[in-house]
């Protein structure tokens, strides 16, 4: 098995998103995806992958030495790539905390302490070429069946929220094909990558999560630092 990982990023900051937002963390972002969002905030590591070709063990010293005990493993899609499973045995030797954040469209056995999925909805679907493999792909929940049953998780849906009830509907008619999630850990997130978007979308996504007994999720990097890398 390869011990190396293409990847676009490393660096230590705060996780901005879901229910450990505001927490020390080092991420490690991998280069790839099987998906293609039209709103993807993160298009250097899907929609063209960049970045060098990393052996672990430097993946390992680097959130070793990042002085921080959570590490995130992101993407792009990280749960592609077998040599994943390896990194994150080892960042759990060294005593590390580690997230994984997926789309849930593929299911891997590996250590973790949280399974963050962000399953995709028909309003991230893109046109063009693309759009007929990203449907079919989104589409497929087995493996995020699988991943619900085997993982501690939270479900971090990216909502339009002027859609109405649409994406709502969408939301649970998956929640209805998965073993249950606690409501706690379904979690509305507004799309956008610049503040006023965010500022403008949150309050219409937690009316939307209160009617439904469900949390919201911030996007605290974007906030703090605005939509770029290394944050």
């Amino acid at each position: 098995m390869s011990n190396k990982l293409r990847i676009t990023e490393t660096f230590t900051s705060i996780q901005g998103e879901g229910i450990w937002a505001g927490t020390p963390s080092h991420f490690i972002r991998v280069s790839g995806c099987n998906l293609r969002c039209r709103w993807c905030d993160t298009p250097y590591a899907s929609w063209s992958p960049e970045g060098p070709i990393v052996d672990l063990s430097e993946l390992i010293e680097g959130a070793v030495t990042s002085g921080v005990a959570h590490v995130v493993v992101t993407g792009g899609e990280p749960m592609l790539f077998p040599p994943v499973v390896d990194l994150c045995a080892a960042l759990k030797e060294a005593g590390k905390t580690v997230t994984i954040e997926t789309a849930g469209t593929v299911f891997q056995e590996l250590a973790c302490d949280l399974m963050s999925i962000s399953p995709k909805l028909s309003n991230s679907t893109p046109d063009g070429e693309w759009r007929p493999r990203h449907e079919l792909t989104r589409h497929d929940l087995e493996p995020l069946r699988r991943l619900v049953a085997a993982y501690d998780v939270q479900l971090k849906f990216v909502i339009e929220p002027e859609s109405g009830e649409h994406d709502i509907k969408e939301i649970e008619q998956i929640l209805a094909e998965l073993p249950h999630v606690p409501a706690n850990r379904i979690l509305l997130m507004p799309e956008g990558t610049d503040t006023e978007t965010l500022r403008h979308r949150m309050p219409l996504v937690t009316e939307l999560a209160e009617q439904k007994g469900w949390g919201t999720s911030p996007r605290l990097h974007i906030e703090m630092f605005g939509n770029k890398r290394g944050t």
